[in-house]
């Protein structure tokens, strides 16, 4: 039992640092917003390449610098403009990625995708909308570690991550359910946020699971060791790709408001 708990003081320490930062970011925008965030997507491109092909250590530093430089530029651009850039590091993988291509792609492309629409979230529908989206995946990633580690049951999907159990899965989503109940009390928005909430805590699950079988199919435990208790930047934020990228798809038809809620 003690030793299901070994990570957890690395794991406060690490996450409370990035709370903090993250919070500072999300509040100052503008400059520093987009340039953090195209740094964490360069840091993320480059642990995906060194992930899929180890020993590609240019390749991966090129890549990385290629991402952030590409978001970067988009953030500046008008939207139509900014398109191509967005999946041209993707598309750059063809030719300096050996080996699985289609995982590269594909991944490479939520990343970028998915990172600028945060950014976009912050400076289109407001401050509040970002935080509620960044406190619905903490939300969830906590609920479902501490209830899975003191529940523990039946295993979520255990073939590709054989810690997850179908009770940190739940807790996940009632945790969201009850970040949208808070927000229904302030009086801004109407109790539809709830649903909305759960359907994005799902989201971002299901990007922790698609990392989790990237993971499992080129045999690696973390995506990178820079953050201590919590791997990678990868393994940090693939909650918030998911999740992310899920509401820049639904976010139009689910009424999601310019302003901060």
């Amino acid at each position: 039992m003690a030793r299901s708990w070994d990570d957890l003081t690395a794991r406060v320490i690490s996450g409370l640092a990035m709370v903090a930062i993250g919070l500072l970011v999300i509040w100052m925008g503008g400059h520093l917003l987009r340039i953090a965030f195209a740094l964490v997507v360069g840091g993320m491109v480059w642990e995906l390449v060194r992930l899929l092909v180890p020993e590609a250590r240019t390749s991966a530093l090129g890549m990385a610098v290629l991402a952030t430089a590409a978001l970067l530029a988009a953030f500046y651009l008008p939207l139509l403009v900014a398109l191509p850039l967005l999946l041209a590091p993707a598309m750059a993988g063809i030719a300096w990625v050996p080996r699985h291509r289609v995982l590269y792609l594909s991944y490479a492309a939520l990343i970028l995708v998915a990172g600028f629409g945060m950014v976009q979230l912050r400076e289109v529908s407001g401050m509040g909308w970002m935080l509620w989206l960044v406190l619905v995946v903490v939300a969830t990633d906590v609920a479902g570690y501490f209830a899975g580690r003191a529940i523990g049951g039946p295993k979520f999907w255990p073939r590709v991550s054989p810690k997850k159990t179908w009770s940190g899965t739940v807790a996940g989503w009632i945790a969201a359910g009850l970040v949208g109940l808070a927000y229904v009390g302030r009086g801004d928005v109407g109790s539809g946020i709830i649903g909305l909430s759960i359907a994005v805590s799902m989201a971002s699950q299901m990007g922790d699971m698609a990392e989790s079988a990237m993971k499992r199919r080129v045999g690696a435990k973390d995506s990178s060791a820079l953050i201590p208790g919590h791997g990678g930047l990868l393994d940090r934020f693939d909650g918030m790709l998911g999740g992310a990228l899920f509401l820049l798809l639904i976010g139009p038809w689910a009424g999601l408001p310019v302003g901060t809620p």
